[in-house]
């Protein structure tokens, strides 16, 4: 049977937080199934934690390239994923992101999509843009409706920019320029999961990427069984790494919305239940933790004043300042090149 701790080491073995990658950006993206991006320079900070010597260009480069892109995919939100996983995932994902968009009836789906391929054919637009284009075409709809209906629907990717963290406040969406996979499989989504975040149950698979119906594929694969705490029944792959909860965690500092931290339904392998609340706001956004000995131990976020950054911290327990001193103001300077000094502060409380 595996122990919390046993998780949480496997777990943290796959998404490179025992052990900093020592490869390119593309390759950690791709091995992490993606990065939750609803905001521009949180993937940057996940990529940072989990890729050595990484540099911001690294990531920049790739957009511009192609070869990463940031689109709509898992739970109907934003990511950053490889341009193969997008073109090999996407199509899988269509009938939940349908569902999603059908939250505003009395639209005419298929007319607004057709509307806007023929619109973004010209090339990319802002949704500020698409938005009226798309109204004079369809005056009795709610505008914000046919926006969002087109986010769901139509497979779009958001332009690259020169900002730091490569996308402005109002960027642009295009077509992709790469062919989607005509007839997609639920299992290579199922195996690329467990590589990253398992071992796991059917409702984690679903959790972290919003489909139904996953526990009889998962079933019908040749995937391993083991007990998990409490007696749960968990899937993995065969020899998937599992160190065993006794291997050591460094520090780690985790971006606001991180995967990992998103990745499953029972999150107490990486968050434990008391702790939820003070991650999760009312307003959907999902804090910034720091993890000791492998476990989120407190939240954080940067205060910058002129030439000062500051790493503000406010703990779930108690934790040495210097404990935390190195690896955060790794990620001061990382966060925030143009700062003169930098400090890590600990707040009162959370």
């Amino acid at each position: 049977m595996l122990t919390l701790r046993d998780l949480n080491r496997a777990t943290l073995a796959r998404q490179h937080l025992l052990e900093r990658h020592k490869g390119d950006v593309a390759d950690v993206v791709h091995r992490l199934a993606g990065l939750q991006a609803q905001e521009p320079r949180p993937p940057y900070l996940g990529v940072w934690s989990r890729l050595a010597a990484f540099e911001r260009d690294h990531l920049h480069a790739a957009l511009h390239a192609g070869t990463i892109v940031r689109a709509t995919m898992w739970r109907a939100t934003l990511h950053l994923v490889t341009a193969a996983d997008f073109a090999a995932f996407r199509p899988l994902l269509a009938p939940m992101l349908a569902a999603a968009a059908r939250r505003f009836p009395g639209i005419d789906f298929d007319a607004v999509t057709a509307a806007a391929d023929r619109l973004l054919a010209g090339g990319p637009l802002t949704f500020n843009e698409l938005r009226p284009r798309l109204q004079q075409e369809f005056p009795d709809a709610y505008d914000r409706a046919l926006g969002y209906a087109v986010r769901m629907l139509t497979p779009l990717v958001m332009e690259p920019a020169e900002d730091r963290w490569s996308f402005p406040r109002d960027p642009a969406f295009g077509l992709p320029s790469i062919d989607l996979d005509p007839a997609p499989r639920p299992e290579p989504l199922v195996e690329r999961y467990l590589a990253a975040f398992g071992p796991a149950t059917p409702a984690d698979v679903q959790t972290w990427s919003g489909l139904g119906g996953l526990r009889r594929v998962m079933a019908a694969m040749d995937l391993e069984r083991l007990a998990g705490p409490g007696g749960a029944e968990l899937f993995d792959l065969p020899d998937a790494p599992r160190p065993g909860g006794d291997v050591p965690a460094p520090v780690r500092f985790l971006p606001d919305f991180d995967t990992l931290v998103l990745g499953h339904a029972d999150r107490t392998r990486v968050l434990a239940d008391e702790h939820k609340r003070l991650v999760s706001t009312k307003n959907l956004r999902i804090r910034a933790v720091y993890l000791v000995d492998g476990f989120a131990a407190g939240i954080w976020q940067i205060k910058r004043s002129g030439k000062k950054a500051k790493l503000l911290l406010s703990p779930f327990r108690a934790t040495p300042l210097e404990a935390l001193e190195e690896e955060g103001l790794r990620l001061l300077t990382f966060a925030e090149p143009e700062a003169a000094s930098f400090a890590l502060e600990v707040a009162d409380g959370v």
